[in-house]
C-alpha cells in the first residue's frame, strides 16, 4: 500500500432519507482528489426496521432496496439501482469500494416457530438457568415480496444457535435453542461473558452447513451484483473464526480477486485477543485497532496529564502495523452510540496526524471528521441529547500531507510526556516529500528534530497554517520546530 486511506462514508445518525447512495456518487471524484483511495460504505440491505435501519439488524441480505419489505422498498441509503450506481460510479473515480458485511445475526422473521430452549445467565452465557422448554420465536424468514427471487432458502431455528425474545410469554431473555447442532453456545474467540456467541436478535448457528452454504451462494450473487472491491466484516468477535477463513477462501477463489478485508474485533483494552484472532484466521483479515482508538480517547480526556509517549502502547498498529486498520472514531464511539468512547475535539487533529502521518497501519477517516453532524438522541440515562460534530477544519490538510510528504525514513522523538514529534524523511519517488510534525498535550514548546542533510539550507513553512514562523533547516539537517499548547503542527517544504 502506498500511503493509502480509507473513509467510512456515514455516521450512525445518516437521515434516513435515501440519500446516501446518491451523494456518494456525486462526492466520489472530489474524495479521490483529496486523498480518499478506498471508502468504506455501510450495509446495502434490507434490515429488520426497513427503511430507518442502518443495516447491522439484518433481515433480507438479498434485499438491497429492490422490494416492498419491512415496511418499504428502499432502505435507509437508497434504492438496489442507486447503490449498484454508487459502486461503479465510485470505482470509476478510482476509488475502491468496501462492501459491510453483517452475518452474525438476522431479525424481522414472519413466522413464529415452537422451538425448545434453555434459559441463560446473560452475565454468564455458559451457565443456564432452566431446564428445557418450549418457546414461541420468531425464527421463521420466508422473504414472501422477494418470493424465492435469487434464492429459495427459508430460515429457520435449525439456522440458530439463540433467540432473545418468546413471543408467547412476551418475555425477553437470552435463551440457547437446543437443536441437532448443539445444546450449547458455538466455540468463539471471546469469552467475555463466559461465551460471546450472542449477540443479538436471532444468532446465526454456522454449525449447520447448510447456512454456511447459503451463505457462499450469498457472497456470490452479492459479488456479481454489486462489484466492490473488498469487505468490512462486523461482529466477528461473536464468530467462528474458521466460518469467514472458509467464506473468505471460497470468495477469493471464486473470482481469483484478492478482497481486501478488515474485520471488527472490538477489544480496546486486549490486544492479545486481537493478536489470537489474526493467528486463528491466519492473517486473512485485517483489524480495526480498538486499542489505539481508546488511547486517543483517554489522552483527549486526560488532557496534559495524559503521557504522549505512551500513546501506542499495546496497539495493534505497534505489535502488527501490516495488519492494522487505525481510526479516531466510527459509528459505535461516536457520541450518544453503544461504544460511545469520543475522542474530544482539541485532540482530533492530532489524533489525525497519529495515523496519518506515521509509516504504520491503514488509516480510516469518519465521516462526520470530513463533514460533520447534527443530531439527538437519549444519553444512558435516558435524556434526550443534542450533539454537534463540527467537521475538522485541518483534515484534508493532513490528507494532503499524507499523500504528498509523509514518506521515507521515520525517526521519533518520543522523549516528553507533554511534547512529541517524528520525521519523515521523504523518498526520491515522491519528489519533494518529507515532513515534520510536532505535537502537544500541554504548553507550547519547541523541539529540534533531524530531517536529513539533503534538506540543508530548505524552509519549512507549518501546512497546517497555524504558525506564521519559517523553519531553515542547518547545515547538519536539523530544524527548530515550533507548536502550540494543546495543538499540531507540520512542517514540510515551503510551497511544496
Amino acid at each position: 500500500m502506498e500511503n493509502l486511506t480509507m473513509l467510512q462514508f456515514f455516521e450512525w445518525y445518516y437521515p434516513a432519507d435515501g440519500s446516501l447512495w446518491r451523494f456518494f456518487a456525486s462526492e466520489a471524484r472530489r474524495l479521490k482528489d483529496i486523498g480518499i483511495d478506498t471508502v468504506w460504505l455501510p450495509p446495502a440491505h434490507k434490515g429488520m426496521g426497513g427503511e430507518q435501519a442502518s443495516g447491522y439488524d439484518s433481515y433480507d441480505l438479498y434485499d438491497l432496496g429492490e422490494f416492498d419489505q419491512r415496511g418499504g422498498v428502499r432502505t435507509k441509503y437508497g434504492t438496489k439501482q442507486e447503490y449498484i450506481d454508487a459502486v461503479q460510479t465510485g470505482k470509476q473515480a478510482g476509488l475502491k469500494i468496501y462492501a459491510d458485511i453483517v452475518l452474525n445475526h438476522m431479525g424481522g422473521a414472519e413466522e413464529r416457530e415452537e422451538i425448545t430452549v434453555r434459559k441463560v445467565n446473560p452475565e454468564n452465557r455458559t451457565e443456564f438457568i432452566s431446564e428445557p422448554y418450549q418457546i414461541e420465536a420468531f425464527t421463521k424468514f420466508t422473504f414472501p415480496a422477494r418470493a424465492g427471487k435469487y434464492s429459495d432458502f427459508i430460515w429457520d431455528h435449525n439456522c440458530f444457535a439463540g433467540v432473545d425474545y418468546d413471543a408467547r410469554k412476551q418475555e425477553t431473555a437470552i435463551y440457547k435453542i437446543q437443536n441437532e447442532y448443539g445444546e450449547d453456545w458455538q466455540e468463539v474467540m471471546s469469552d467475555e461473558l463466559g461465551n460471546y456467541d450472542y449477540l443479538m436478535l436471532s444468532d446465526i448457528d454456522f454449525r449447520n452447513p447448510q447456512v454456511r452454504e447459503e451463505l457462499k451462494r450469498w457472497g456470490k450473487w452479492f459479488y456479481e451484483t454489486a462489484g466492490f472491491d473488498g469487505f468490512r466484516l462486523d461482529a466477528i468477535k461473536h464468530m467462528d473464526p474458521g466460518f469467514f477463513n472458509e467464506w473468505l477462501d471460497d470468495m477469493r477463489a471464486e473470482f481469483s480477486s484478492e478482497f481486501y478485508t478488515v474485520g471488527e474485533y472490538w477489544a480496546p483494552g486486549n490486544l492479545g485477543a486481537m493478536l489470537k484472532y489474526i493467528e486463528a484466521t491466519q492473517e486473512r483479515m485485517s483489524l480495526f485497532d480498538a486499542p489505539l482508538q481508546a488511547n486517543l480517547h483517554r489522552a483527549s480526556i486526560e488532557g496534559k496529564d495524559y503521557d504522549l509517549r505512551t500513546i501506542f502502547d499495546d496497539t495493534l498498529v505497534q505489535a502488527r502495523p501490516e495488519l492494522a486498520v487505525t481510526l479516531v472514531e466510527n459509528h459505535d464511539t461516536q457520541p450518544l452510540q453503544s461504544l460511545e468512547q469520543t475522542v474530544e475535539p482539541w485532540f482530533r487533529p492530532l489524533a489525525y496526524a497519529l495515523i496519518l502521518l506515521r509509516a504504520g497501519g491503514y488509516p480510516c477517516v469518519f465521516y462526520t471528521d470530513l463533514y460533520g453532524s447534527s443530531y439527538e438522541d437519549s444519553d444512558k440515562e435516558g435524556q434526550t441529547q443534542r450533539v454537534t460534530m463540527e467537521k475538522m477544519r485541518e483534515l484534508e490538510a493532513l490528507l494532503f500531507l499524507r499523500k504528498h510528504h509523509a514518506y521515507g525514513v521515520q525517526v521519533d522523538y518520543f522523549d516528553d510526556p507533554q511534547c512529541i514529534g517524528w520525521t519523515r524523511q521523504g523518498d526520491e519517488a515522491h519528489p519533494g516529500s518529507g515532513c515534520a510534525v510536532l505535537m502537544s498535550n500541554g504548553l507550547g514548546t519547541t523541539k529540534a528534530m533531524e530531517m536529513g542533510k539533503s534538506f540543508a539550507g530548505i524552509v519549512f513553512t507549518d501546512h497546517l497554517g497555524k504558525i506564521d514562523e519559517q523553519v531553515i533547516i542547518n547545515e547538519d539537517g536539523w530544524g527548530e520546530f515550533k507548536v502550540y499548547a494543546g495543538s499540531v503542527s507540520v512542517w514540510a517544504p515551503a510551497g511544496q
